[in-house]
């Protein structure tokens, strides 16, 4: 992966910030309270949108978006600190987390059931977990084009899967699954989940 995919994921970003994503971003966003991690915090593109934060730890293993985080930070009304860390061996004690947000990312984590068996781990009992996600489509065309797009896709986008079943995933997971938004014809899911 080169040192330009930051660049063209903030690029991207940019426009579809304008629209509805930052109306599904804010309203998931306002919804994390207390001590909150956020996992692959990227370049900070969510933490200008916390409000109801005590403090907000994030993770991001991308040298790089982590390095563009920063000017974010200082948009930031909430103290935030950031990790350079994997979500599938969080740095964390067991019950620290209020909330938890991701925020397109489960697509680009090798191992997502062992990083949301480190959210169930690291989220108090009750806690709240914010997912905004891309996922496979059901529908049948698209979904098998996503496949076969995925190989390529992963080497060019820092690992993002098209494909990811992130659904299908919290379901199995230990986590249980309170509400889903579907976006643009179920590419995009907001997903709200609490740790029982």
């Amino acid at each position: 992966m080169g040192n330009w995919f930051p660049f063209v994921y903030d690029m991207t970003m940019k426009p579809l910030e304008r629209t509805k994503f930052k109306k599904i971003r804010t309203k998931l966003i306002n919804e994390a309270e207390g001590r909150v991690l956020e996992i692959g915090s990227g370049s900070g593109i969510n933490f200008p949108y916390y409000k109801n934060a005590v403090r907000v730890d994030a993770i991001e293993p991308n040298p790089m978006m982590k390095k563009r985080s920063y000017k974010n930070i200082k948009k930031s009304q909430t103290s935030i600190q950031t990790y350079s860390v994997k979500a599938e061996k969080l740095p964390f004690a067991d019950n620290t987390f209020d909330s938890v947000v991701a925020t397109l990312v489960f697509c680009t984590i090798p191992k997502p059931i062992q990083a949301l068996n480190e959210i169930h781990r690291v989220t108090k009992p009750g806690g709240k977990i914010l997912l905004f996600e891309h996922v496979r489509m059901n529908q049948a065309f698209l979904g098998k084009t996503q496949d076969v797009l995925t190989p390529l896709w992963k080497k060019v986008c820092d690992g993002c899967h098209l494909n990811r079943d992130t659904l299908g995933l919290l379901e199995k997971s230990n986590l249980t699954i309170v509400n889903v938004e579907f976006f643009y014809k179920g590419l995009f899911l907001s997903i709200a989940c609490v740790n029982d």
